[in-house]
């Protein structure tokens, strides 16, 4: 019974699309009646079902117009404004979102589900012995698994605090575990699956979209980087652990940064260059990005799409906070202002900066079918962890250190940077964080691990406690932590009690 049940939950998982380079010529992760489950094309799909829930990162909000997961960790920063009611983003803008808001349920569930397929994937894959499929190539898509289910608990953790302890496949629907605390998870899970996932033989890069082990070690040093930092308050040996791993992929990844930051936004670029990490998506298939669509402002008639929506863009105070000659603010760069009518010779000019990082110009004037992929880990990410990381570790900044953050200057037409302090230098590397990685998703969980907010109007470094956003919401303790979904305590009471304010 233990192995239909299993089946059925793979077949259930399996089912879903999956990654494009991997999945998407020919379906192969179905299993049917006459599937050998002892194939190493079973244990691939098993493998690949790993990676379905990396979009539920960008996955579309039930019952909102224009909401999608990703706004969540925009709208909360204060640094985000949104055209558009139905994305429920005046609950972010004024702090009263509470545990039936919206994205708090959506996130919870796929990351759940991506922790799933890896349980199963882990549970199921060291039973394959047939067919052909060598030790190594077992050990390497464990890795993979191993790996994605620590990214899904590093994002529960930092969102949720203490989250269910679940590492095997369940054999029945009594599911109403207890939470365990964060660093538990940390320490039981999230770091002993990527140490794992580090002893593979993994190639440092990859361009079919699979994890590699530059992905791994990205992954381990911002792991190492956040749990130096609050809530879990390491220890200072994790940022020398975080400096190690973003060393490593530097030397050995052979990632480069691109020399123009459109070639970010440029679909033959996927999964090359500066990308390490990157949820898989194709304009051939339905699971197009949804960004393009999302970022382009609402109704502004320069596209193919038959919804505009303006979910998200950047506030006036967060641009004007950028350095005078600063490239990324130029126009289309990292932002627009402007743009050609699909309808007419006229230029629409907009009434704010809108997100220019996922503008496919294909789909935007012929397909409205966006083949970009969304970024997860990049190398200039990795940069500014190392610097981060070693400043921290070694008291002051290094030779690499300084050069990493003046190679991303640079490439933003910004002078170098000299000698620094080591408390001037990280706020240097945080600044950098901000406009380098603005609207990747990147900015909410710096903010928590760092306990510091950026003040654009002012300029100074505000306790995250206290800041004031220009909305006028000031964070409390409470927006540390995101509620628990009500559905979710609903149905498992040991969820309870919530997060404090909850």
């Amino acid at each position: 019974m233990r192995t239909i049940k299993n089946l059925t939950i793979a077949v259930c998982i399996l089912m879903v699309c999956s990654c494009k380079k991997f999945l998407e010529e020919k379906p192969t992760s179905f299993l049917t009646t006459n599937s050998n489950l002892s194939s190493p094309k079973v244990a691939r799909a098993l493998a690949n079902g790993c990676y379905t829930d990396l979009q539920g990162l960008l996955s579309g909000q039930p019952s909102s117009y224009g909401g999608n997961t990703w706004n969540l960790l925009e709208f909360m920063t204060g640094k985000a404004n949104s055209d558009l009611g139905q994305t429920g983003f005046i609950n972010y803008q004024n702090l009263s979102y509470n545990p039936t808001s919206f994205y708090v349920d959506t996130w919870w569930q796929h990351l759940y589900l991506g922790v799933g397929a890896c349980n199963l994937a882990l549970q199921q894959i060291p039973k394959i012995t047939a067919g052909g499929l060598s030790d190594a190539d077992k050990s390497n898509m464990l890795a993979e698994a191993h790996t994605l289910r620590a990214l899904y608990y590093f994002y529960l953790v930092r969102m949720y605090g203490a989250v269910p302890n679940v590492t095997t496949v369940p054999t029945d629907l009594n599911l109403n575990l207890p939470r365990s605390a964060a660093k538990n998870i940390y320490d039981s899970i999230i770091i002993p699956d990527l140490l794992i996932a580090e002893k593979s033989t993994l190639p440092w890069s990859s361009q079919t979209g699979l994890v590699s082990m530059g992905a791994v070690e990205s992954i381990l040093a911002d792991v190492y980087l956040t749990y130096a930092g609050a809530a879990i308050n390491g220890g200072p040996e994790n940022y020398s652990e975080s400096a190690k791993r973003s060393k490593a992929v530097i030397d050995n990844g052979g990632y480069s940064l691109f020399p123009n930051y459109t070639d970010m936004n440029n679909p033959a670029n996927k999964n090359k260059g500066e990308f390490i990490l990157q949820v898989q998506y194709a304009a051939s298939v339905p699971s197009t990005n949804p960004l393009t669509a999302l970022t382009i402002p609402n109704y502004s008639g320069i596209s193919k799409y038959s919804d505009e929506y303006g979910s998200v863009y950047p506030t006036n105070q967060f641009i004007a906070s950028f350095p005078a000659g600063d490239k990324r603010v130029q126009e289309r760069q990292f932002f627009f202002t402007k743009y050609k009518s699909i309808k007419s010779a006229d230029t629409v000019v907009f009434k704010n900066h809108y997100i220019y990082k996922w503008f496919d110009s294909t789909a935007v004037v012929s397909t409205a079918k966006s083949d970009l992929n969304y970024t997860l880990y990049r190398l200039a990410d990795v940069y500014l962890m190392y610097a981060e990381a070693s400043n921290r570790a070694e008291g002051h900044p290094n030779a690499n250190a300084i050069a990493y953050v003046n190679a991303i200057r640079g490439r933003a037409q910004l002078a170098p940077i000299g000698s620094l302090s080591q408390t001037d230098f990280e706020h240097e590397v945080w600044l950098q964080r901000y406009y380098e990685l603005c609207f990747e998703n990147k900015m909410w969980f710096d903010m928590l691990r760092t306990r510091k907010v950026h003040n654009d109007v002012t300029g100074n470094w505000d306790n995250f406690v206290g800041h004031t956003t220009v909305f006028g919401a000031t964070f409390t303790e409470k927006q540390l932590l995101f509620p628990v979904p009500k559905q979710e305590s609903d149905v498992n009471p040991n969820l309870l009690p919530n997060n404090p304010g909850f």
